[in-house]
């Protein structure tokens, strides 16, 4: 046993160096597995003598990634873009053979359709669309005089493409594989444990808003990133592709357990700033079992099952404590109703938190496919539509003044300006700063010309065979793969350096030297690239601007009227889900502690409170046996506070606190008479109507003084 304390500090002289290595390690291994799965494809290309290996190295180029659940998803969505893409190439031909005119107005507005897809659709699946338009002009461009031929221009470049993403797939999985499945497990399980940890230690009394927004930013973060980091590990792991409804299913648990954390807190600090300590003091010793039972052994921080069953042990003794607390208050019959919200609260956290944990552990405990059904659930992502459109409009207008220009000029090189064009009005569609990534690819891939001028017209001309078409090739290609590990300081320069390369390298089966050539297809790709950063500067993107954000701001709070309106099947994922989306969005081109951040965090934590208790509202009134007078009180009252977030002003304000006060009103009356059915609407319609009085939230400025009305128990 070591006799070394473990609470040194290390011993090693610089741990920089340890991370630096560890980094270049990482980095030179991608570049390794970069270069053999370049070569690898060029060397079958030529077996299966395709005609173009350059068009499969390019393919490899965009589907290589460090880890291979990325590379398996991109190639997934690449696959089917390609597919998608020869196909309207064949139609687009059958269609127009010999008009000119109404092909590339077509095949424009194809391209720009599929930017605007990829805008739309987020994360891998984006590819399908950038490849589906990318194909398209591959197909039909080099055959648009032999219309014939278009048939066997398509087999080929699809036979070329697929090569390609089944070299970098198999590669990517096979050789010194990086697995995204072990990003995933570290993820899921520190999410897991700073919630836990984090609500053990907020169970001993008022937590400040700062402590409550910051956790709200990063329970949103974990959310979404262990959804996007699920949607590509299925593709690379079998056990994960098998357990993906159950890992859906905890990412809901997880947020709708934080959803209620976060309103619990919100009420005790809401009643201690309204000078009602006794009502806070009681709700707080009320929840001290509840932080008990999260305070386990350290022995036990990494076994669920043993928190589970402590969680199991502590719910029944919520009951009788809470009666024991309530005869404490019940000089003040309005704090009792607050004392009965919060226990309802309480009791809800408590089930959903347990919820969680039993299914964290089962999926921990459990190897291989799980066995029975689980509830099909999906993460709602969600989406504005003026991004897409302006894409949409953007690269249209790019792709029809490149087509223009080539049908005026009868530039035999337009259609290679035409391809670039379309490439990188796809891939930098969804950056919040094209114009700067233009500028850097620009430069990067003007480099790889270069890189590619000397390969070609000095080195090549005196090799012979593959092997000296490796060593004269090679030392310039691993360039761009290893600055492709540098994108956080150096964004686009590797994918652009490695397209220029690999692009003017041209290797065709058989080669041909042609300097010519070599001039005008570079001309053409760098004039594409420029025409792409000049449409980005006329139509500027809206994706990160702030007016987008407040596109979105507008958005979430509208999710207080979905919840008040959509059907109820369903309704709690969605709303969490696209909660959490949408305020991703948001704060990732908001600068943290900024004006507009706090608004924003002030805004979600105000959305999830009030539309989480508008939908266990809803729930109460489709499943409670509630008179008819109540149920439409109640509507009236959801109705109402979805329209104030709809559009937030005083006037609407006080119409959604009468509302929610009246409703409040008449269930109080109805209690003695149907208490099992009133008695959870009651403490919903409470949280409602606290949350619409909280004197610190989003709706603060809308407030009017309205006095404090007491209800009979």
């Amino acid at each position: 046993m070591s006799a070394v304390s473990p609470d040194l500090p290390s011993q090693r002289p610089w741990p920089w160096l340890g991370e630096l290595l560890t980094g270049e390690g990482q980095a030179w291994i991608f570049v390794f597995k970069s270069l053999l799965a370049f070569y690898v494809a060029a060397w079958l290309s030529m077996v299966f003598q395709l005609e173009q290996p350059s068009t499969t190295m390019i393919t490899v180029s965009i589907v290589m990634h460090p880890q291979s659940g990325m590379v398996l998803a991109k190639s997934f969505y690449r696959t089917i873009g390609t597919f998608a893409g020869s196909a309207f190439a064949l139609l687009l031909m059958g269609v127009f053979p010999q008009e000119r005119e109404p092909f590339l107005f077509c095949l424009s507005l194809w391209v720009a359709l599929c930017a605007g897809g990829a805008v739309l659709y987020r994360n891998f699946m984006s590819y399908g669309f950038v490849l589906a338009g990318y194909t398209a002009v591959i197909v039909v461009l080099p055959a648009i005089d032999h219309p014939t031929a278009v048939f066997d221009s398509a087999v080929l470049r699809v036979s070329e493409v697929m090569l390609g993403i089944i070299v970098a797939g198999l590669i990517s999985d096979t050789v010194l594989p990086e697995k995204l499945r072990d990003v995933l497990r570290r993820a899921s399980r520190e999410s897991y444990a700073h919630f836990v940890e984090f609500a053990r230690r907020s169970f001993g009394g008022v937590l400040p808003r700062s402590d409550m927004e910051a956790a709200h930013l990063r329970f949103v973060r974990a959310a979404v990133q262990l959804e996007d980091l699920r949607s590509s590990v299925i593709f690379e792991d079998p056990e994960t592709r098998a357990r993906s409804s159950r890992m859906q299913l905890l990412n809901l648990r997880y947020m709708a357990a934080a959803t209620s954390f976060q309103s619990l807190h919100h009420l005790i600090n809401r009643l201690q700033r309204n000078s009602h300590p006794h009502t806070a003091s009681a709700l707080i010793k009320l929840y001290a079992p509840v932080g008990e039972a999260l305070s386990t052994p350290v022995a036990e921080h990494d076994r669920p099952r043993h928190l589970a069953t402590r969680l199991e042990a502590c719910a029944p003794t919520l009951g009788p404590l809470a009666s024991t607390l309530r005869e404490g208050l019940r000089q003040d019959p309005e704090l009792l109703l607050e004392f009965d919200s919060g226990a309802m609260l309480l009791r809800r956290f408590v089930d959903e938190l347990r919820d969680f944990v039993v299914l964290e552990a089962s999926l921990r405990e459990t190897h291989g496919p799980l066995g029975g059904s689980v509830e099909r659930v999906d993460f709602k992502r969600a989406n504005d539509i003026l991004p897409p459109v302006v894409t949409v409009i953007r690269t249209f207008l790019t792709m029809i003044t490149l087509s223009v220009f080539w049908l005026a000029t009868a530039w035999p090189f337009g259609p290679s300006a035409l391809l670039l064009a379309t490439v990188f009005s796809g891939l930098l569609a969804t950056s919040p700063a094209p114009v700067k990534g233009v500028v850097y690819t620009w430069i990067s891939y003007a480099t790889g010309l270069i890189a590619g001028y000397i390969v070609v017209f000095h080195l090549m001309p005196g090799s012979d065979g593959f092997l000296m078409m490796f060593l004269v090739t090679a030392p310039f290609l691993l360039i761009g793969p290893y600055l492709t590990t540098r994108s956080a300081t150096l964004p686009g320069m590797g994918p652009g350096y490695t397209l220029g390369y690999v692009y003017i390298l041209a290797l065709k089966n058989p080669m041909t030297y042609a300097p010519e050539r070599f001039i005008n297809d570079a001309i053409a790709s760098l004039l594409g690239l420029m025409v792409t950063g000049a449409a980005f500067m006329i139509i500027p993107t809206v994706i990160g601007t702030a007016w987008l954000r407040q596109r979105q701001l507008r958005q979430l709070r509208r999710q207080v009227s979905f919840a008040a309106t959509a059907p109820m099947a369903g309704l709690l994922y969605e709303f969490e889900s696209a909660n959490r989306d949408l305020f991703h969005q948001m704060v990732q081109f908001t600068k943290p502690g900024s004006q507009e951040s706090r608004d924003s965090l002030a805004w979600g934590l105000a959305v999830h409170d009030s539309g989480r208790a508008v939908i266990e509202l809803r729930q109460d009134m489709t499943h409670a046996d509630l008179p008819s007078p109540l149920q439409e009180a109640m509507r009236r009252a959801v109705l109402a506070v979805g329209a104030l977030y709809d559009e937030p002003d005083r006037a609407r304000w006080v119409e959604a606190d009468q509302a929610v006060d009246q409703a409040l009103s008449l269930t109080m009356q109805a209690l003695p008479h149907a208490r099992a059915s009133c008695q959870p609407a009651i403490g919903h319609l409470l949280l409602l109507r606290s949350a619409l009085r909280d004197d610190q939230s989003a709706l603060a400025p809308y407030m009017a003084r309205v006095p404090e009305t007491a209800h009979a128990s």
